[in-house]
């Protein structure tokens, strides 16, 4: 499966537009991400069904400071709009394709009544 390089112009879109979508920050020099990269390229060829994407962080500085990436290699997973996981480093193969397996089991409809029942709360509390 094709992994695509996001922009700060594409990347709403691209979390809005897929199911599941995992994105590596990355950088040229850094090491650790050159190591994972074959991880990540063959997770993408396994996992047909989840999006993967790259942020390279020299490139898009201004995204990477928003979503407060603050060292690299830095996985984040967005399910229906979510944000499921993010972790800084590198995942070994077999627990990358562990945690994408849990992410695809998740019961969606679940996690978006608790998002709604919080924001209720919260704006509920916010009247008071």
């Amino acid at each position: 499966m094709e992994i695509q390089d996001l922009t700060y112009a594409s990347f709403q879109d691209a979390i809005q537009g897929n199911d599941t979508i995992i994105i590596d920050f990355w950088a040229p020099w850094c090491g650790p991400c050159r190591q994972f990269a074959p991880v990540f390229e063959n997770a993408a060829k396994k996992f047909t069904d989840v999006k993967f994407a790259k942020i390279n962080t020299e490139e898009e500085q201004e995204l990477a400071g928003a979503l407060a990436i603050r060292s690299i290699p830095t996985l984040m997973v967005f399910r229906e709009n979510v944000l499921m996981f993010s972790q800084a480093g590198a995942l070994p193969p077999n627990q990358l394709d562990e945690l994408l397996t849990k992410i695809q089991e998740v019961d969606m409809e679940k996690v978006h009544q608790e998002i709604a029942t919080a924001q209720a709360q919260a704006e509920e509390k916010n009247k008071a």
